[in-house]
């Protein structure tokens, strides 16, 4: 069945994506394993690179609600697929934020031991980074403001989806072949961490930052997990990168598109050749 098949591959490619991306903030928080951004952002765009080679014959690869939301709004995608995007993409979030604290719970323990942290109070805001997002980034000296961190991750996230149709639609000749796309989609997570990560430790992602967090905050971090009385965190990094991902497709539907596919270019676009067609996958 179509819809089961989906969300499998949606649950599936977010829990690698989560896993491998989250472990790596793990891992340097705990144990020092990675020496700045680049390394931890790398992490990141590999991780998101290997979710999608492994199930995009299964779903289209979204791994993101803000992606998911932004086909339905070109039309790549119909909404009636959107809760089994949704729920399958948080499903494999949780599952990820699981693993990883079953896997690091002792070694949380020792470092908050180390560090005379009390966990669910404010100083435990340093290991609950490693679940979900804050702003500012406990490691930065940046300042970050409630509508600043929002607009960030709005930007952050336009960007990303907007790289995502350039990538994958047929009238972008300026596109690689379509077996090297997942690799540049990495890239681009990557480079957009090294630009926003200091300022909002760049969520750009809703399924991905509410899927540890709620792990977090089951499993002892309690208020520290959601520190912002007024629901910042949700307006940041839930509802900020799904008004970027809708941004970026409507610029891209109405302003991009219609320019690839303009008479003057139509000899280099090619619109009917294979791929050229509007499509929802990876």
């Amino acid at each position: 069945m179509r819809s089961n098949r989906e969300f499998i591959g949606e649950a599936l490619g977010t829990y690698v994506l989560v896993l491998f991306g989250c472990g790596s903030v793990a891992v340097s928080v705990l144990f020092d394993a990675h020496q700045g951004l680049m390394q931890v952002a790398m992490a990141w765009g590999i991780g998101v690179m290997l979710a999608i080679y492994l199930t995009r014959h299964l779903s289209c690869a979204h791994l993101n609600p803000a992606v998911s939301l932004a086909m339905v709004v070109s039309g790549r995608m119909s909404a009636r697929r959107l809760p089994v995007y949704f729920g399958a993409q948080l499903a494999g979030a949780i599952l990820a934020g699981l693993t990883l604290y079953a896997m690091f719970a002792p070694s949380i323990a020792a470092y908050e031991n180390a560090h005379g942290i009390v966990r669910g109070t404010s100083a435990s805001i340093k290991t609950a980074m490693m679940f979900g997002e804050f702003y500012s980034n406990p490691g930065s000296k940046a300042v970050v403001s409630l509508p600043l961190a929002i607009g960030v991750e709005a930007f952050g996230t336009f960007l990303l989806v907007l790289m995502v149709f350039a990538l994958t639609e047929g009238c972008n000749v300026g596109r690689p072949n379509d077996a090297l796309a997942p690799v540049f989609i990495g890239l681009t997570v990557t480079s957009i961490i090294c630009l926003i990560a200091p300022l909002t430790q760049a969520g750009l992602n809703p399924a991905r930052d509410l899927g540890p967090r709620l792990v977090a905050w089951l499993t002892g971090w309690g208020d520290a997990a959601f520190p912002d009385r007024v629901g910042g965190f949700l307006h940041v990094y839930v509802f900020a990168p799904l008004i970027g991902g809708v941004s970026a497709s409507l610029f891209f539907v109405r302003v991009l598109e219609p320019a690839m596919k303009h008479p003057a270019n139509r000899c280099e676009c090619q619109p009917d050749q294979p791929g050229s067609t509007k499509q929802d996958t990876l």
